[in-house]
């Protein structure tokens, strides 16, 4: 077969393979309504004791919810083809899209770019007065500081933007041409791909997010952000999949064995979750150095701890236990069960690693308000996020019709 001859596969059911449209009719819905609840919950977050400071961070809370399951959704995508895997070709589209709504999640960073540059303790501590005050500050601030802050943002999102472009514009073009070439030139560049997307993630979990902290520092945390992210874009890709199934979609193209192998994954990124997070916390406790402890004291004080013992037992050893039998593996509907609480603790683990810099004083409660500021932020973005991916989804295939692959993920069975 030449690389330009198009595939040639039976044609499939155009109905089944299209966005329900009880969902594609959510998509307006949850994009206002997502604008308004974030906004309210904003506002609801300017009440509480940090006053902007936490509204901020309830807000980057809901915002690197929404960007660590784009990110993983990418990661997932482009592994695909570096790994030339087959089975996974029904089920990767949906990560596709998940990775494709990236450029709002770079509008939704605006604020987050504003507030740095309005400077202060609006949201970063390396801007407050008592930071400047320290002798290490004019070192740190050669990397901390607006405007090199903005140039990576800006370098990491339109990274991000264009590898999502690159690889989910292929497959789009793909069910139009059915060119193998295409498949083979993403094979091609998903080697690179991969060093650019760990570059940028590992910028990203510094800079966004351990930077609240700027005294603390770790190497691992990139890849403690990077396990999270592959996590919860697996637990959305397998739930939105469920979802449209759901729906009357997919019911022939995604199996059980697609189901198996997506829990065998949620299983391995669990441990894989757990085993950085116990190394992380291990190697700092063992050292024992101030600058590295405070992050995780903050974490065990004013009631974080029930927090930091709720990820231990809830975000691992209970999804552990849920997930290592392989015929419950088997039952989509549980799947998609522990998808969703997964989903959960993802967020919750996101909470717990940036809200206690606005007070940990004032507890995982946030006086009360503070609460209610970081779940409306949370539910708001997320209906956003999702109304955004239902938009795009209208307009192409649920699978990718003419993927040179996808006769073997639909014939794919578990030995």
């Amino acid at each position: 077969m030449s690389h330009s001859e198009p595939i040639k596969l039976k044609a499939p059911d155009h109905d089944t393979l299209q966005l329900p449209a009880s969902l594609a009719k959510l998509a307006v819905p949850l994009l206002g309504g997502g604008v308004l609840v974030l906004l309210v919950g904003w506002a609801i977050g300017l009440a509480a004791g940090e006053g902007v400071r936490y509204a901020m961070l309830s807000y980057l809370s809901a915002l690197m919810f929404c960007v660590t399951i784009s990110l993983g959704a990418l990661f997932f995508v482009i592994i695909q083809h570096l790994t030339r895997a087959g089975w996974s070709a029904t089920v990767r589209r949906t990560s596709e899209l998940l990775a494709s709504a990236m450029p709002l999640l770079a509008i939704m960073f605006v604020p987050i770019l504003i507030a740095v540059w309005i400077g202060g303790e609006t949201m970063y501590a390396w801007q407050g007065a008592e930071f400047n005050a320290l002798e290490v500050a004019p070192i740190k601030q050669l990397y901390l500081n607006p405007g090199f802050f903005t140039i990576r943002a800006v370098f990491c999102f339109a990274s991000w933007i264009l590898l999502a472009r690159y690889f989910c514009g292929m497959s789009r073009r793909q069910d139009q041409t059915g060119e193998v070439q295409l498949t083979e030139k993403m094979q091609f560049w998903s080697g690179p791909a991969v060093f650019l997307f760990s570059l940028t993630c590992s910028i990203a979990a510094f800079d966004w997010i351990m930077s609240l902290a700027p005294m603390w520092f770790s190497t691992m945390f990139g890849v403690y952000i990077f396990a999270g992210s592959i996590l919860a874009a697996l637990a959305a890709g397998t739930a939105l999949v469920y979802w449209f199934q759901a729906q009357g979609k997919l019911r022939d193209e995604v199996t059980v064995e697609h189901y198996h192998d997506l829990g065998k994954l949620l299983f391995g990124f669990v441990v894989f979750w757990a085993y950085i997070s116990f190394s992380q916390y291990l190697l700092i406790w063992y050292a024992n150095i101030p600058e590295e402890t405070e992050w995780f004291f903050y974490r065990q004080a004013n009631g974080w701890s029930w927090v930091s013992i709720i990820l231990v037992l809830m975000h691992w050893l209970l999804p552990f236990l849920a997930l290592l039998s392989r015929p419950l593996r088997r039952r989509p509907g549980w799947v998609f069960g522990w998808s969703v609480y997964l989903l959960l603790m993802h967020f919750i683990d996101l909470f717990w690693a940036i809200m206690p810099q606005a007070s940990h004083a004032m507890g995982p409660t946030g006086g009360g308000l503070g609460i209610v500021s970081v779940i409306l932020c949370g539910v708001g973005m997320s209906a956003l996020y999702l109304g955004a991916v239902f938009k795009l989804a209208a307009d192409v295939p649920l699978i990718p019709v003419r993927d040179p692959r996808l006769i073997e993920s639909l014939a794919f069975e578990n030995v």
